[in-house]
This record gives C-alpha cells, structure tokens and sequence, in this order.
C-alpha cells in the first residue's frame, strides 16, 4: 500500500468510522473494490484511484459540513488540508456528483473551485461507489440506484439527481467493466 493510500485510509478513519459507522462501511468496501478494479485504469493511477475511493465520502463527517452538499464539503476539506488537488477534484466530482451539484443550486460554485475530469480513473471511482452498497454489499448498479431512491423517496432531490445521473452512471460502469475485460481478469 503506498503512502498516499494509507494516509487516505486514515484520514477516512479518523472523519468517518466513530460518527457514521455505517458509511464507514460503506468507504470500506468501495475502496476495497476500487483496488481490486484498478486494473481498469493506467498503473500511474492506481493510487489516486484506490486513495479517492477512501476519501469520497469523507464530506458527510459531521465535522465538515459546509455546505451540505457532500463531494464539495470534502474536496473543500481536502484542499484546505492541502491534499493531493486531482483527489479533491476527484472527490468532489465522484458519481456525477455535478448534476447533484446543480439540483443543489452549487453548480457553477463546484465548476469554479474544482476541475472536472472525463477519465477512465473518474469511470472507476463511479463504478466502485455504484456498485458498493450502503452496509458494503455488492450491487449491480441498476440494483443500487434503485436502492438510493427507495431510502431517499421519490420527491428527495438526491432521488431527482440520480433519475438525472442514472444514464452516465451506467456508462461509466459499462466503460469500467469494458476496460476489465480488456486488461489481465480480476475478481470484481
């Protein structure tokens, strides 16, 4: 494990595992799959891979909320810690979160503070976090975006975003799985 990954790891630990045991599970087993999917993406990022599945959900700890608003209240967090800026990026953009971003009426202040990245590393944190889910339980991602929808119901803007994301969603998933299939078989 590098350096990079472990201190990602704890970080996660440290914001998560006593306030929301629950998400920590959750982190837990989305970045246990990040790693074991990284094949899908260019050794070079690998470790910002698995270290931004760590740190996706870190924005919900109790001791961050600004916003609300969980992918900007941690990337904020990992910027002002002066964290590695592609995962604060990462992190604020992870699952489409820009179009949870504009249902929040934070669109253009997520574009403005953080650049957003098409990759094959922004496909596999999709991947790993919508197919991951909340007690750490694998899902296929249809099955998991069904399951956000009934524990948020039907007129709960995180429902409306993920109607919304559901399409991007499901093509990045594809596009991981396809890139797997392409690279030396892992276990998902």
């Amino acid at each position: 494990m590098t350096a990079l990954i472990e201190t990602a790891r704890d970080m996660a630990r440290l914001l998560l595992e006593a306030p929301l045991p629950r998400r920590w599970t959750h982190v837990q087993a989305v970045a246990a799959k990040a790693d074991r999917i990284s094949a899908a993406v260019p050794v070079e990022d690998r470790s910002v891979l698995v270290a931004s599945a760590w740190l996706h959900d870190v924005g919900y700890s109790p001791t961050l909320v600004d916003t609300g608003f969980h992918a900007l209240d941690g990337g904020r967090w990992l910027r002002r810690e002066r964290f590695d800026g592609r995962i604060a990026a990462l992190v604020a953009h992870h699952s489409c979160a820009w179009l949870e971003a504009e249902e929040r009426g934070l669109g253009q202040v997520l574009a403005a503070e953080f650049p957003r990245e098409e990759t094959a590393v922004t496909d596999a944190l999709c991947f790993s976090d919508m197919t991951t889910g909340p007690d750490g339980q694998d899902f296929a991602v249809l099955d998991r975006l069904a399951e956000i929808r009934s524990r948020y119901g039907p007129e709960h803007l995180v429902t409306r975003f993920i109607k919304r994301a559901e399409p991007e969603m499901v093509a990045a998933v594809q596009r991981t799985q396809r890139r797997l299939a392409g690279s030396v078989s892992q276990p998902m």
